[in-house]
């Protein structure tokens, strides 16, 4: 995600390298470089060329301090504009209202369909009651895609399909709601290969009879420039409440992130970030112009961690680490969990500085297919006694898993020294020790 343009942006700052102070000549230099690299990820020109000058005015404008680098300080800067570029501050949905009716709009293969299931499944994580409406009588087995979404999430679908009046089935879909208590109603609409008049009058006679508290505009972060002047058609007709950016795992040059909040004046309210129905974010402007300029998002990640490790497990996990007993049904349940967080190019991405480590290094989504596949051919006492599987055991797994017994003897030999050190650190004696233990940074400047 926005790979080319963190280069891009990289490349820029080099040119205030080694400055020592900021002046009208180098911040001129680097500020078009800057503009040229908004340009390439298809940011907006209007939108490009407004950004770089209230950069460059207000770096002319501050005192280099001694401590801080002119390519520092112009990091900061640039921070700073890119977060209220992207809105500012986080916008998150009005749920006031019960029932509060969401109508989903945008265009075909936008990802409306699954961002609804999505959205139904982020909901129903924070006490909602959630219900979605298959709205869209056009695309073959969009109703289908529905309910299987909603038995994957396990929310309710309302679906009529010997209807074709979509506004008549949204009606339907309300009045059930309010019959089983659903508090948030979800309508999923139908999207069109290219804006069209049928399509606009159709969107807008449904938001005209169900009387939504909020108007999602669905669109692909990969289609750049184009999604912003979709959104600007959409929102002309809808006057929609928030954007919704989806496939921002895939290679997003970044210009309908940057561009889109400044011309329509519409905050982006989710991003989503993989196939999973858990791949959902609420939209961050700080965090993500954090994540443009390479300088990682420790508080997304901390938070998709906190999502799927539950408080009770952990503390019976702190017991059986301290008492040497987590074994590899513990293991293979973490890994479960790590990969609910969502795809693991995008986790390093959110470490400060990995992302640039990474930057060609193909991370894929099955990493621990290999780890899965020994473990799964473990017996149940060799995962319960991960001390009893000596080499005879192991070359059985191997030949089960389609591994080499090197590749076992690896795993088992990595699973005892995390072992270690797990329980070490599980003491908050043994751990301090081992950290006065350690050798001291060397002190100085950075």
């Amino acid at each position: 995600m926005f790979e080319n343009l963190q280069d891009k942006l990289d490349r820029a700052f080099k040119v205030l390298k080694g400055q020592g102070s900021i002046s009208e000549i180098n911040v001129a230099e680097t500020m078009k470089e800057i503009r040229k690299a908004l340009l390439d990820a298809d940011v907006n020109y209007k939108t490009a060329k407004t950004f770089t000058d209230d950069v460059k005015e207000k770096a002319l404008g501050l005192n280099v301090l001694t401590a801080v680098s002119p390519g520092q300080l112009l990091t900061k800067v640039m921070n700073d504009e890119l977060t209220a570029l992207m809105g500012g501050e986080v916008t998150e949905l009005d749920l006031k209202t019960n029932p509060t009716i969401i109508l989903i709009a945008g265009l075909n293969g936008a990802g409306k369909t699954t961002f609804s299931g999505k959205l139904a499944n982020y909901l129903k994580s924070k006490g909602k009651k959630p219900l979605l409406v298959a709205g869209d009588v056009y695309r073959p087995a969009a109703v289908d895609q529905l309910q299987i979404l909603g038995q994957q999430v396990g929310v309710p679908v309302y679906a009529n399909k010997d209807s074709k009046d979509p506004v008549a089935i949204a009606l339907e879909g309300i009045a059930q709601g309010k019959k089983d208590n659903n508090n948030v109603i979800i309508i999923d609409t139908a999207g069109r290969l290219a804006i069209d008049e049928q399509m606009m009058n159709e969107i807008a006679d449904v938001k005209l009879h169900t009387k939504p508290h909020e108007i999602l505009f669905v669109v692909d972060a990969m289609t750049g420039q184009d999604a912003v002047n979709t959104a600007k058609a959409f929102n002309d007709r809808l006057d929609f409440t928030g954007v919704v950016l989806t496939k921002l795992d895939g290679d997003t040059r970044g210009g309908a992130a940057l561009s889109i909040k400044s011309v329509v004046n519409k905050p982006i309210k989710f991003v989503g970030t993989g196939e999973k129905m858990e791949a959902l974010d609420v939209f961050y402007p700080d965090r993500m112009a954090s994540r443009i300029l390479g300088m990682g998002d420790v508080v997304s990640l901390v938070e998709r961690a906190q999502e799927q490790f539950d408080e009770k497990e952990a503390a019976e996990l702190q017991k059986k680490i301290r008492k040497n007993k987590f074994d590899f049904n513990d293991f293979y349940n973490q890994i479960q969990q790590i990969k609910k967080m969502g795809n693991m190019k995008d986790l390093m991405g959110m470490i400060p500085g990995v992302s640039k480590m990474m930057k060609n290094v193909e991370i894929e989504d099955d990493a621990f297919k290999n780890v899965e596949a020994i473990i799964q051919s473990m017996t149940k006492y060799e995962r319960e006694n991960p001390d009893s599987i000596q080499q005879s055991r192991r070359l059985r797994i191997a030949k089960g898993s389609g591994n080499k017994i090197e590749e076992v003897t690896k795993l088992i030999k990595q699973f005892e020294d995390m072992r270690k050190v797990m329980k070490q650190f599980s003491n908050p004696a043994a751990a301090a020790k081992m950290m006065r233990g350690m050798p001291k940074m060397p002190q100085g400047r950075m």
